[in-house]
């Protein structure tokens, strides 16, 4: 089974997968986020999709940045559209800039970093990763379980 991930955005839309193990994270597409809905459930649909997680738009000092008026309803519709698949927000602070530095590194040209679609793409597979590494950490720790929900 896999797992879906957002970074929602006003006008688009990025989003990534996991493998069906959930080892890695991996870019799927962007996609305008007014097609967003039907596209997700179409893939779901498709695809077993064990979870969706959506990035938590925050500021420096840990207050909702103002994303999130249009994610919470988002996240709401999403619930009731899948009721059989839970569906989270994560942390999702320094995906753009990590977006941007991965780019660089990689040594993407200077056209292709100016393309904002792949830098959404790129932000998805990012809050993906972190969320997957978040999760081994929780199931590592000696002495604690994993819960159901994790």
């Amino acid at each position: 089974m896999r797992i879906l991930a957002i970074d929602y955005g006003k006008k688009r839309t990025g989003l990534a997968v996991t493998d069906d193990l959930q080892i890695i994270a991996n870019g799927l597409t962007t996609i305008a986020t007014k097609d967003l809905e039907a596209f997700i459930l179409d893939y779901a649909r498709r695809e077993n999709v064990e979870r969706i997680v959506v990035g938590h738009p925050r500021q420096m000092n840990g207050l909702d940045s103002e994303n999130m008026c249009r994610i919470t309803p988002f996240v709401n519709r999403l619930r009731k559209l899948l009721p059989q698949t839970p569906v989270e927000l994560f942390d999702e602070r320094f995906t753009s800039v990590l977006a941007h530095q991965t780019m660089l590194e990689s040594g993407i040209g200077r056209k292709a970093r100016q393309n904002k679609a792949l830098v959404d793409e790129i932000s998805a597979t990012i809050i993906l990763q972190g969320w997957l590494e978040a999760r081994r950490m929780k199931t590592s720790v000696p002495g604690e379980q994993a819960s159901a929900d994790s």
